[in-house]
């Protein structure tokens, strides 16, 4: 069944706490999932507390938070804090991130993503599930932590970028997500998680994708969405993709060490559309239909707000 949410997103321009207002306004038009990331404001699970406490029917996914940065015990502790203080549905994602955040602001090695993706999946379950786990070398010691209430339903999904990390996503992840990807990857992806997911005897997992969306854009809008993009031109995975679609200069640039503001200015809104949904309310349905015929079962859509405060508009056209 194809399904539509939104992503809270973490616009420069804004103010921080746009992002509980974003999370009010999808529950009021009825979205049914809202996903909560992690960049330079809020700690994911602080913040998904206040917007379940502060709603009433919304499910939650968690993330991508970086695998590499939390434990798999504080993983499952934040996870189940919210399910706990706040409410469920509550679900965690998570994902390899860049070498700029999981090295450069954490100081945790990034390399060797998809074996550890692997292996804290499988810990994070252990310990939802009730039981105990503590690492010391290789062994796990009877006398570890354990949550005093197990939750095992609550699902984990995996943000898959490169083949590596799409093999572990099809053979252990609840769910795949993608973000800023055109609607051919999607079809592409969605047939290597077919492939592997059934190479190992699994039913493959669904599949979701972030879509920046913006209704009726103007000027102030794209620059918005360019800044973020800007972001993304350089890590890796993100790069390899832009450079696939024709845009090899940016990336170089950009890895470089050109300057975001110069970047942000130098991404072209042939860009944007590619990967984005953008235009009149028939439009941006066109293009989730589109995605969902790719194989997406679930889009998320990224409100732009530099011109629809909290998304309002883009939100109430949408769920008309």
């Amino acid at each position: 069944m194809n399904a539509l949410g939104i992503v809270t997103p973490f616009w420069l321009d804004r103010p921080d706490r746009e992002a509980l207002d974003i999370a009010l306004a999808a529950e009021e038009h009825g979205f049914g999932q809202l996903w909560i990331g992690e960049m330079a404001t809020f700690d994911a699970f602080a913040l998904a507390t206040a917007v379940a406490v502060g709603t009433e029917r919304i499910g939650l996914r968690i993330g991508p938070l970086p695998a590499g940065v939390r434990s798999p015990v504080s993983l499952a502790l934040g996870v189940s804090s919210v399910a706990t203080l706040g409410r469920a549905p509550v679900g965690l994602a998570l994902g390899g991130s860049s070498p700029a955040i999981v090295h450069g602001w954490h100081d945790r090695p990034w390399e060797h993503g998809a074996p550890r993706m692997r292996e804290t999946v499988a810990a994070v379950r252990t310990v939802l599930s009730g039981q105990r786990l503590a690492v010391s070398g290789d062994h796990v010691r009877s006398n570890g932590f354990r949550l005093r209430q197990a939750l095992p339903e609550i699902p984990i999904t995996v943000a898959a970028f490169g083949r590596a990390m799409t093999r572990v996503a099809a053979e252990v992840a609840d769910e795949v997500v993608l973000n800023l990807v055109p609607v051919e990857h999607v079809a592409r992806v969605r047939e290597q998680l077919d492939e592997q997911a059934r190479a190992v005897g699994r039913t493959p997992p669904p599949l979701a994708v972030w879509v920046p969306a913006a209704l009726e854009p103007g000027t102030a809008a794209l620059r918005q969405l360019a800044a973020q993009v800007s972001v993304y031109l350089s890590p890796p995975g993100y790069g390899e993709l832009f450079s696939a679609l024709g845009y090899r200069e940016l990336v170089e640039a950009a890895r470089s060490g050109v300057p975001r503001a110069g970047l942000a200015a130098a991404v072209p809104a042939g860009l944007l559309r590619v990967i984005g949904a953008f235009g009149g309310p028939a439009e941006i349905r066109e293009r989730i239909a589109a995605y969902h015929e790719a194989g997406a079962g679930h889009v998320g859509l990224v409100p732009a707000t530099a011109e629809d405060p909290g998304g309002r508009r883009l939100l109430r056209e949408v769920a008309r």
